[in-house]
């Protein structure tokens, strides 16, 4: 639009001069088609000097190279070609990605880190005179402060510190960023990147610590079976010790009873040969009767001698080893 002001001036001039012949030789037009041809150029230039601000931008306005004033969202007039924009900024959060770079941890392991930062132009002024090109300006200095702050960890750290890097990144850039009329909002780390051979070491390192706490769980595993195992064996051994002792237990009490029965048995069976020899008047026929009791009772015996497994030989019954006769059993009962 300045292109059009000499070529308004001319317009003007000519109006003004048109009633000399002179004029009206050079210029073959009338009055009325210079001034309309003039109108119209005036009113292109006054469209031109008519400024849009959208809400959430900012513009700058110099006059004559100085800064004069800030527009607002809305309709402005400028004053071509004395006036014109400086800046036009928005005051809308924005994003700037920073790029992956090569950084290096305290313990001299290379890495490749990469961030985003939010941030938000809040005095545009300061952000149009106080640096050359912002963005420019902060990207530079997150890359620094980047550098920095990785430099200051191991490499074991950086995985686990990265609220701690953002922190850090916040602090240190909007304490330089405030004086360029600028506000981080936010910073993100989104990358932390080895070198291939430190990745393939970092992996193998897991690898083996795997293993080995497996080996741990596996052998952990294996004597705790070993202990249950033992465990129960032993309860198993207390068991079977306390049934054979209660199965001693009532094998002899039943034993003791059988004995206790035969014994009572025995006794009157005694007592009622002993009554039988002494008022029977038949002799021979109390005699038949004892030799089968202790025929008996000897055989009784002889079957439980059998029945044991350490038995080789058994006894059968001689006049001299059982005394059959009456005579004889009498002498015992005597």
């Amino acid at each position: 639009m300045r292109l059009l002001v000499p070529y308004l001036l001319c317009f003007v001039a000519i109006a003004l001069f048109a009633q000399h012949g002179e004029v009206e030789a050079m210029f073959p037009l009338s009055v009325k088609q210079l001034v309309g041809i003039g109108g119209c150029v005036a009113c292109a230039y006054g469209a031109a000097c008519v400024k849009v601000v959208t809400s959430g931008d900012e513009c700058l306005i110099e006059r004559l190279g100085k800064y004069h004033r800030k527009l607002d969202p809305g309709w402005h007039w400028i004053a071509r070609p004395f006036e014109a924009e400086s800046f036009h900024v928005t005051t809308r959060e924005q994003v700037m990605d920073v790029p992956p770079q090569q950084c290096y941890t305290v313990d001299n392991a290379p890495l490749h880190a990469d961030a985003v930062v939010y941030m938000r132009i809040i005095d545009s002024v300061k952000a149009r005179y106080a640096v050359r090109e912002v963005r420019e300006a902060i990207m530079n200095l997150c890359l620094t402060q980047l550098r920095e702050e990785v430099g200051k960890l191991t490499l074991d750290e950086t995985f686990s510190s990265r609220d701690r890097i953002n922190k850090a990144l916040l602090y240190n850039l909007n304490g330089v960023c405030q004086e360029w009329g600028v506000q981080i909002t936010r910073i993100e780390i989104q990358d932390l990147q080895p070198s291939r051979d430190i990745l393939a070491a970092m992996e193998s390192q897991i690898s083996a610590a795997r293993k080995k706490r497996a080996a741990i769980l596996l052998s952990e595993g294996e004597r705790t079976t070993l202990a249950n195992e033992a465990d129960g064996r032993a309860s198993a051994l207390v068991a079977d010790a306390e049934a054979k002792s209660k199965s001693m237990v009532l094998l002899a009490k039943a034993q003791a009873e059988k004995m206790k029965l035969e014994s009572e048995g025995l006794q009157v069976a005694i007592a009622q040969i002993s009554a039988s020899i002494q008022g029977s008047a038949d002799n021979q026929a109390v005699q038949g009767a004892i030799q089968l009791l202790v025929f008996m009772r000897y055989l009784d015996t002889q079957a439980k001698f059998a029945s044991t497994n350490s038995t080789k030989v058994l006894m059968f019954p001689t006049k001299d080893s059982l005394p059959l006769t009456y005579p004889g059993l009498e002498s015992l009962l005597k």
